[in-house]
């Protein structure tokens, strides 16, 4: 169909309200696994989530890549869409972070008008949060390295960079999982384990969705949908990296530094 102006009119899609009702039953699914101690319902939830991101991204990967109908018009729309996504993504963890200072500079006497609570035994800052923030700020610059090659039209230096930077985000992962294995407090320990949980579990479910979207960006790469001039996705994923690692850096010097 001939259209005389640059805009991308969306199709109807089924993915968005999918999506949603796929949410709900995940948040209830969650509810009740910590309630029933039962996680089928957020197991389907998950599942079903997963194939409507699956098809959703293939959707657009079709609308952008094969059908041409992310013009340049349009591709400045998604930038301002995505800046402003990162910019309600930071006043999201400037919450966590008032609740933190709120509490920890202003000790209530529930907890003993002490910070961290009595009894509560913080994480080493030099072990494994000091190893995550490294694994993190090299992560940086490795999609940094990947962009770059996408600027010179070098196809093997950007299939490398992303490759190390998905194998860094699932190594960070990892090392958050075991660190919360080994923790000696729970997230119902005072305001200091609400705090601590919410704050870098948020963040940790962060550079899950953005490894995920690196790995897309990865197999995007790999199947040449990227070009020097036409490469938006990737571009939006290195930012949301970029994002979650200036995010990390204030996570590790108050929380874990000198929070503890």
């Amino acid at each position: 169909m001939h259209k005389n102006h640059p805009f991308h009119l969306v199709d109807i899609s089924p993915w968005p309200i999918l999506g949603s009702f796929s949410a709900l039953i995940m948040m209830t699914g969650l509810i009740k696994w910590f309630h029933l101690y039962s996680p089928n319902l957020l197991c389907i939830g998950a599942l079903s989530m997963i194939l409507i991101m699956y098809q959703w991204w293939r959707d657009i990967t079709r609308e952008g890549t094969f059908q041409g109908l992310h013009t340049m018009k349009v591709t400045i729309g998604l930038r301002w869409g995505m800046i402003l996504f990162i910019t309600s993504e930071v006043l999201f963890f400037i919450s966590f972070f008032w609740s933190f200072f709120h509490n920890s500079l202003s000790p209530a006497i529930e907890i003993g008008m002490m910070w961290p609570p009595k009894g509560i035994q913080t994480f080493n800052p030099i072990q494994i949060p000091l190893l995550n923030t490294l694994i993190l700020l090299t992560s940086g610059l490795t999609v940094t390295w990947a962009h770059h090659g996408l600027m010179e039209n070098d196809y093997n230096q950007s299939l490398h960079g992303l490759i190390l930077t998905v194998i860094l985000g699932i190594y960070f992962s990892i090392l958050q999982g075991y660190e919360y294995w080994e923790s000696s407090f729970t997230i119902s320990d005072a305001v200091y384990g609400s705090s601590f949980f919410v704050a870098t579990g948020f963040h940790g479910i962060h550079v899950i969705i953005g490894t995920t979207f690196l790995l897309v960006c990865l197999i995007r790469h790999y199947y040449k949908h990227f070009s020097k001039t036409h490469h938006f996705g990737f571009e939006a994923a290195a930012w949301y990296w970029h994002f979650v690692d200036v995010v990390w850096l204030f996570l590790y010097t108050s929380i874990y530094w000198w929070g503890s």
